[in-house]
């Protein structure tokens, strides 16, 4: 069994040998581990050792047997030693040469190096700086247009920086910064847009009124072509009409770009002269702000808040606008400042509303229009009702037709506005009745209540000229002679017809027909002749110094002034073209007026020759208790009828045609006279039906009944 082992373990080491002698070093290590993992590796180490004995030995044969090719290949070793030390040194000698020689190039090709090294680093700063250098050259184009207030193409150009440019160098420091400095340069430029719009609006509130002004006289000028084209409709050219001035502004705004340069505000514009074009409205203000504002904040998103602001703005200044100084009633230029204001707020917002999309629309601009409107109105009825100069009033109302023409040629309804004008001509007509009254008190104060005598043909004619008057008989008579109403007539009838003409100029541009015209102006004169001219007529009459002569010359000149009332009626026809027969039209009531007047004049008088009889009754001093009765009637009596003698000898010689002489010779003076002797013996009854007469004396009868038959005779 020992042997059986002994043979296997020779048989393994054996193997192990093989293994190891055909066996790459490398994988070797496996094969040695199974040696030592045996117990027989002395017994191996044995076998190895005569192993390699055995293959020295071969070694040795395959010397031996291969020593003189040996010994020859050594000395022709040798030989190559030589050659190899000669060829050494020539090598050696060479490179010493050759190093030498390659100093210099090596020295140059070192710079070459640098140069190229170089070279990269230019050629890839190059590439770089291109990438960057049009970032950086739109930065400074930003900050130039912000610098210069472009703040709209500065908003372009930095949606260019931050989407285009920024983008492809986004990995640099100072892109970074300006990246972070985006949205402060939205801010800012926001931020300035906004300044450049307050100060447009506070541009726009102080010039309103110059607006207002030049749009009323741009108005005033179409109104004044119109005339003159109504008047000569072949006339062509010349200035242009409203419509075509407005055209050409929207055409000049439609040419502006929101990008505009121009300074915000009003431009500066010289007076015109009166034969020169007058610049449209729209002409005297720069709106490039707005609209540069406008699409910047639409850009940035924020049109809303914008539209929002400046409506909010706009409203604040028509509040201001439309408060009207509290001494505006006292004279036309404070009318003229609030109007031009108002119509230059609406100017402007007119042309933005017809120049930008949305910014305001046709609801706004309505609404404020009415709270413009009732303000307007509220405000011009309360100034209004403090003005008591009729010239005042009428100017008001021809800068109301102005104003209200000037709007509507904007589209603004203006119908209130005259409906408001007919509220104010009852006002211009009481104006009108207070100033008629102050000048009919002058003229009847200023009367010297006698018939006009006229010496020549002239003065004769020109009479004839200011009032109606015919008489053939008068015609006939040689001069000097004598009209037989005083000057207070011709006066009179000539003021008349300056109320009705003051009335018809109200009347004018109000759009009214010929029939409201007519109508308007015959009431406003039916009221200066039934309540201002009567009373002036009555307190002539009822004046306490007034004469008998006077009160008869009233009765004349009324009758002359009656009879003159039909050449009202057509005065009136022929201005308003509007016969007396049409339905509704209203009559002349001055026959009323004239016929009371000359009814208190009679009665005045009547009074009057009954108050002269009393104070001659005054004088009477009986003595009841008379024996004997005088010689003749009393003194009193006979001074009594001496009065009424020439009284009455006044109505007997009352000058002029025969219509008026009967008249007060046959009315008048009978009246009087029957009026007189019913007081006088109304009076004398009382005289002897006093309480204080207890007795009467026959004598002191007969000088009673002779005073009677005095009266009788």
């Amino acid at each position: 069994m020992a042997e059986l082992e002994s043979l296997e373990t020779a048989a393994e080491h054996e193997r192990i040998l093989r293994e190891i002698e055909s066996t790459d070093t490398a994988c070797i290590g496996p094969t040695l581990r199974s040696v030592y993992d045996g117990e027989e590796h002395g017994r191996f180490m044995e076998k190895l050792e005569a192993r390699i004995r055995n293959h020295d030995r071969e070694i040795e044969k395959m010397c031996n047997f291969h020593y003189q090719g040996f010994v020859d290949s050594i000395t022709e070793l040798l030989k190559v030693r030589g050659e190899a030390q000669k060829l050494k040194n020539q090598v050696t000698d060479t490179n010493r040469k050759l190093q030498n020689e390659g100093k210099e190039l090596i020295i140059a090709m070192e710079e070459l190096k640098q140069c190229r090294l170089q070279q990269r680093n230019i050629s890839a700063t190059v590439d770089k700086l291109t990438q960057c250098l049009p970032v950086l050259e739109m930065y400074s184009k930003l900050r130039d247009q912000m610098k210069s207030k472009r703040h709209y193409p500065a908003l372009k150009t930095l949606e260019h920086l931050e989407h285009t440019y920024l983008p492809q160098v986004s990995h640099y420091r100072f892109c970074k910064i300006m990246v972070d400095n985006i949205p402060k340069l939205r801010e800012e430029i926001k931020e300035v847009s906004m300044s450049d719009l307050k100060d447009f609006l506070e541009s726009i509130r102080k010039h309103s009124d110059k607006i207002g002004e030049t749009a009323m006289k741009q108005a005033q000028q179409q109104r004044n072509l119109d005339s003159i084209v109504s008047q000569h409709p072949r006339i062509s050219g010349g200035k242009k009409s409203k419509k075509e001035v407005c055209a050409s502004s929207d055409l000049e705004v439609k040419n502006t770009s929101p990008m505009s340069e121009q300074d915000s505000g009003i431009l500066d514009v010289e007076d015109e002269d009166e034969d020169e074009e007058v610049p449209g409205a729209q002409d005297l203000v720069d709106f490039s702000p707005v609209y540069r504002c406008l699409h910047i904040y639409s850009v940035l998103g924020a049109r809303e808040t914008f539209e929002n602001y400046y409506r909010k703005q706009r409203r604040k200044q028509a509040r201001l606008v439309l408060q009207p100084p509290s001494n505006m009633h006292e004279t036309l230029d404070g009318y003229r400042k609030y109007f031009n204001q108002i119509v230059g707020f609406f100017v402007v917002e007119d042309h933005i509303l017809h120049t930008t999309q949305g910014l305001v629309n046709r609801a706004y601009i309505d609404e404020l229009w009415e709270m413009a409107l009732s303000k307007t109105i509220a405000a011009l009825r309360t100034h209004s009702s403090y003005c008591s100069d009729p010239s005042l009033v009428l100017d008001l109302k021809n800068l109301i037709v102005l104003f209200a023409d000037t709007l509507q040629g904007y589209g603004f309804p203006v119908n209130q506005l005259f409906d408001m004008l007919l509220e104010i001509q009852d006002q211009y007509s009481e104006t009108l009745l207070k100033k008629w009254s102050g000048v009919f008190r002058n003229i009847l104060d200023s009367d010297n209540y006698s018939p006009i005598p006229v010496t020549n043909e002239d003065v004769y004619k020109k009479i004839v000229g200011q009032f109606p008057f015919q008489d053939a008989e008068l015609e006939k008579q040689p001069f000097p002679k004598k009209f037989p109403f005083s000057e207070f007539v011709p006066k009179v009838y000539n003021q008349i017809k300056e109320f009705i003409y003051a009335c018809l100029k109200f009347s004018e541009d109000l759009h009214l027909s010929s029939t409201e015209v007519d109508d308007m102006i015959r009431k406003s004169t039916n009221l200066l002749l039934t309540r201002t001219l009567s009373n002036c007529l009555q307190n002539v009459i009822k004046r306490k110094n007034v004469g008998l002569t006077e009160l008869v010359q009233i009765i004349i000149n009324t009758t002359h002034l009656e009879k003159s009332c039909k050449f009202l009626e057509e005065f009136i026809t022929n201005i308003t073209n509007v016969l007396p027969e049409t339905v509704h039209t209203t009559k002349l009531y001055g026959t009323t007026t004239f016929k009371d007047a000359r009814h208190a004049a009679e009665e005045e008088i009547y009074t009057n020759l009954n108050q002269k009889i009393d104070q001659f009754l005054q004088l009477a001093d009986y003595d009841w208790m008379a024996m004997e009765p005088g010689s003749k009637a009393s003194d009193y009596l006979v001074d009594l009828i001496g009065f009424l003698r020439s009284t009455f000898a006044v109505f007997t010689h009352l000058p002029g045609d025969v219509d008026v002489h009967s008249t007060m010779s046959g009315k008048v003076a009978q009246t009087a006279c029957m009026s007189a002797c019913k007081h006088l013996s109304t009076s004398l009854m009382q005289l002897l039906l006093e309480a204080e007469v207890r007795q009467l004396t026959l004598g002191a009868l007969q000088q009673f009944n002779l005073d009677v038959e005095e009266c009788e005779r």
